[in-house]
C-alpha cells in the first residue's frame, strides 16, 4: 500500500535529489548570493538558504516516505544502480527499504530543524556562510551512508562527514574545542582505516562490493575465518562511532565543546551511523562472525549501559561541579548499549528494537540537547551547582514551559511506557532473553538482567538532573515583615524602585521558550509521543525488512 502512487523514476529522482541537493546546496552557500536575494543582511540570506536547502530536502524525504510501498518494506525501492568505477566493480547503487527509511526521515528532520534554530540563533564563530556549508554537506553525508547500498560507497559517505563535524566543533564550539575536535577526528579516523581494511577483505574474498548481493548470499561465500576477521575490523570501526564503551571517550568531549546544533547532529544522526552499520552490512554480510562475536558485543554493551549510567550519576550529584551537556552525551554511550544489545541477539525482535531505540535516541537526546543549549544561553552556564544552586525556584518559577519541556524530555530518555524510549529498550531485553540459536542464553540474560538494571540507574539520575534544574535547591530567604513587602497599588503592581516602594523578594525571570525555539522543538515532542503510542508506525516499516535480512534475503 502506498500513501499516494508515485512512479518508480520520480521516486528514484526524489532519492537521488535527497543525497545530492544538500551537497549543491553547500556549493551555492559558499557562492556570492544574487542581488536580489541579500537583503538587509548577507548573513541572515545565506542562513535562509540553509534553511530553504533543508527544508527541499525535509519535503523531498517525505515525499518518498509518501510513496514508499508500505506492503512490502522489505524489499529495496527507489533503486538507481549504476557502473561507477567498473575496474573495481564499485557502483552507484541506491535504495531504501523498511531500515533506512525511517533513518532518512530522522535526519532530514534534525537538520532543517537545525538549520532553522540557527537562523535566529547563530552560533558565535566565523563566516555563517562557512556554518551553512559545513552543516549541509554534513547532512548530505548522513544521508548517503543510509541511500548507498555498495560497500565502497558506504565508507566515502560515511567518512564524509567527519572534516564537518571536525570544524563545527574546533570553530563554532566553546571551550576546549580544539583538543575535543582532534579527539573527535582521531578516534573516528583510526576506526575508519581498520574498517576500510575489513571492507576491502568482503570485497575481494567474495568479488562484489553490493551490499544486496552480498546480504543475499548471507556469508555462503565467505570462510568463517574471513567473516571473523571483516566483522573485527568492520565492527571496530563502527563501534568507535556508535559510541561502544571503552571506545567512548572521544563523545563527552566533543559533545561538551560542540555548539547546541553540532550537538543535536553527531547524538541525533552521527551515532546511528555506526549502529546502521552493523545491521545493515555485518548482520547479513557476515552471520557466523557475527555469533562469534556477539556474546562479546553484548558484554561491551551491557557495561557501556552502567558504565555510562554511573558517570551520569557522579556528575549529577551536589558538589560534582557536573557540565549538563556532558551529563547527557554519557546517557547516550549508556543507551547505544541498549541498541548494541539488541543487534547482539541476532534475533528479530531484538534487532526491531535496536533500531526502534536508534530513532527515539535520537527524537529524545537531540530534544534534550537543544534545550540544555538554550538553559546554557539564558544562564551562560551548564554547570550542574550552578543551575541548581542560585535560582531558588529555578527553571519551574523562572522559565515554567521551558522547565516542563526539560522534564517531559528526561522522563522520555529514561523510558516511560508511553513514549518513545520505552519501546526499544524493552524489545531490547525481551530479545536478550531469548537469544538466536547458536547464543549462549544464560549469558544473554545475565546482560538481559543487568540491562534492565541501567534502566534504573537512568531514572534514577534523570530524575535528580529533573529535581536539581527544574526545582532548584531553595536557599533560605530572609523573612520580610509587613512594612518591608512592596504594596500594590489599586490600579497595578508599581514599577520597581518607585518613591516608597521596596523591590519584592521575587525570583528573576528568564526569558521562556522563544517562537523560534518552539517551532524547533515541537516537531520532536510531538514523535516521541506519536512513537510511544503508536509503535506500529516504525516497527510497521522495519519488522519485515528485519526478518527478510537475518533469513538471508528471503522474505
Amino acid at each position: 500500500m502506498t500513501v499516494i502512487d508515485i512512479s518508480a523514476s520520480v521516486m528514484q529522482f526524489l532519492l537521488a535529489f535527497v543525497v545530492v541537493a544538500p551537497l549543491l546546496g553547500a556549493v551555492a552557500a559558499l557562492l556570492p548570493a544574487p542581488p536580489g536575494l541579500k537583503g538587509k543582511n548577507p548573513d541572515q540570506a545565506v542562513l535562509r538558504h540553509g534553511v530553504t536547502v533543508t527544508g527541499a530536502v525535509l519535503i523531498a524525504t517525505i515525499a518518498l516516505a509518501v510513496g514508499f510501498d508500505h506492503d512490502h518494506p522489505a524489499t529495496m525501492q527507489a533503486t538507481t544502480d549504476i557502473s561507477w568505477i567498473p575496474a573495481l566493480d564499485v557502483r552507484i547503487h541506491l535504495g531504501i527499504d523498511g531500515i533506512s527509511l525511517p533513518l532518512l526521515l530522522l535526519t532530514a528532520l534534525l537538520t532543517f530543524l537545525c538549520a532553522l534554530y540557527s537562523y535566529f540563533k547563530l552560533p558565535a564563530g566565523p563566516s555563517p556562510k562557512a556554518f551553512v556549508a559545513l552543516v549541509l554537506v554534513l547532512e548530505s553525508g548522513t544521508l548517503a551512508t543510509f541511500a548507498v547500498l555498495d560497500l565502497l560507497l558506504f565508507f566515502l559517505a560515511f567518512e564524509m562527514v567527519l572534516i564537518p563535524m571536525y570544524f563545527l566543533i574546533a570553530r563554532w564550539g566553546g571551550g576546549q574545542r580544539q583538543a575535543a575536535a582532534w579527539k573527535f577526528i582521531l578516534y573516528t579516523l583510526l576506526g575508519s582505516v581498520v574498517m576500510l581494511l575489513g571492507i576491502l577483505l568482503i570485497g575481494l574474498k567474495s568479488g562484489t562490493f553490493d551490499m544486496v548481493a552480498l546480504a543475499t548470499d548471507n556469508g555462503r561465500g565467505l570462510t568463517a575465518s574471513v567473516q571473523v576477521i571483516a566483522v573485527l575490523a568492520i565492527g571496530l570501526g563502527l563501534a568507535v562511532k556508535t559510541p561502544m564503551w571503552p571506545l567512548h571517550s572521544w563523545l563527552p568531549d566533543a559533545h561538551t565543546a560542540a555548539p547546541t546544533v553540532g550537538s543535536v547532529l553527531l547524538a541525533g544522526v552521527l551515532l546511528k551511523m555506526g549502529t546502521y552499520g552493523f545491521v545493515r552490512i555485518l548482520l547479513p554480510i557476515a552471520p557466523d562472525g557475527m555469533r562469534t562475536f556477539a556474546p562479546y558485543l553484548a558484554a561491551f554493551a551491557v557495561v557501556g549501559i552502567v558504565y555510562g549510567s554511573l558517570a551520569c550519576l557522579a556528575l549529577a550529584r551536589t558538589g560534582a561541579k557536573g557540565d549538563l551537556k556532558r551529563l547527557i552525551a554519557y546517557s547516550s554511550v549508556g543507551h547505544m548499549g541498549f541498541v548494541l544489545l539488541g543487534i547482539a541477539t541476532m534475533t528479530p525482535t531484538g534487532v526491531n528494537g535496536a533500531l526502534f531505540a536508534n530513532i527515539a535516541h535520537g527524537l529524545i537526546t537531540g530534544l534534550l540537547f537543544f534545550l540544555v543549549g538554550a538553559i546554557k544561553d539564558r544562564y551562560g552556564t551548564a554547570d550542574l551547582d550552578t543551575l541548581a544552586g542560585a535560582t531558588g525556584a529555578a527553571l519551574y518559577g523562572r522559565a515554567p514551559r521551558l522547565g516542563a519541556l526539560l522534564a517531559f524530555a528526561a522522563i522520555a530518555s529514561l523510558g516511560l511506557p508511553g513514549l518513545a524510549g520505552f519501546w526499544g529498550e524493552m524489545l531490547t531485553l525481551f530479545g536478550a532473553y531469548s537469544p538466536a540459536e547458536g547464543l549462549s542464553r544464560p549469558a544473554f540474560r545475565t546482560y538481559m538482567a543487568i540491562g534492565a538494571f541501567g534502566t534504573l540507574l537512568t531514572a534514577a539520575y534523570m530524575l535528580i538532573v529533573v529535581r536539581r534544574v527544574c526545582m532548584g535547591e531553595h536557599a533560605p530567604h530572609s523573612r520580610l515583615s509587613p512594612d518591608d513587602r512592596a504594596p500594590q497599588a489599586a490600579d497595578g503592581p508599581q514599577p520597581s524602585g518607585a518613591a516608597g516602594v521596596r523591590p519584592a523578594a521575587t525570583t528573576p525571570q528568564l526569558a521562556d521558550i522563544q517562537t523560534y525555539e518552539a517551532a524547533a522543538w515541537t516537531p520532536l515532542a510531538a514523535l516521541t509521543v506519536l512513537a510511544g503510542l503508536w509503535p506500529a508506525v516504525l516497527l510497521g516499516l522495519t519488522d519485515p525488512a528485519v526478518q527478510k535480512l537475518l533469513a538471508g534475503g528471503k522474505s
